[in-house]
């Protein structure tokens, strides 16, 4: 299945071909392919080239994939158990000398928009998802206090619209859209 974005502009192609997708197949993302994945992220630009995302990795079929699964809010988890592999994202909020880093939340964004791309680029899709339970995984993940839970990952091979319950099943075949230009580009 596809969902290759309609732009105005000539967008590069992989940028139009990513989306979250809800379907995944059975099949498995090897550990390589993933690695390659985690790699794009850590070349993604960040503050003082502080690097500061971590990401907590779980195959389907593992004890920590059934775990993280269950950290998902219910709406979630019903689709994201079906995923190959499930990642969750962190964000750690201080610089290496101990200062704030207010520019975090950026660049793991930044890190996990390099690991969509990667991961479109290679035929696997994900999803990233913000309704989880932060206070228990902080909890089961034993979190720091300078570690924060940004997202977590579910990541697959596309699977069908079909195989979804409602009302995911309609979501996963609606056409994209994006807000106008005019709406988010303000020129002075």
């Amino acid at each position: 299945m596809s969902k290759i974005a309609t732009t105005k502009y000539p967008v590069n192609s992989i940028i139009k071909e990513r989306w979250s997708a809800r379907a995944f197949s059975d099949k498995n993302i090897s550990e390589d392919l993933l690695n390659q994945f985690i790699e794009a992220a850590s070349w993604a630009s960040s503050s003082m080239n502080e690097q500061p995302w971590v990401y907590y990795v779980a195959h389907k079929g593992t004890p920590a994939f059934n775990q993280m699964a269950d950290l998902l809010m219910a709406g979630n988890r019903l689709w994201a158990k079906d995923s190959a592999v499930l990642l969750l994202s962190l964000a750690k909020k201080t610089f290496s000398n101990g200062n704030p880093n207010r520019h975090y939340m950026h660049d793991v964004g930044a890190a996990n928009q390099n690991l969509m791309l990667e991961a479109t680029a290679n035929g696997v899709f994900g999803h990233l998802m913000g309704g989880f339970d932060v206070v228990k995984t902080k909890e089961v993940f034993e979190l720091s206090d300078d570690l924060d839970p940004v997202v977590f990952i579910a990541l697959g091979y596309p699977g069908s619209a079909e195989q979804l319950p409602a009302p995911f099943n309609e979501r996963e075949v609606t056409p994209r859209f994006r807000k106008e230009l005019g709406e988010i580009l303000i020129k002075k």
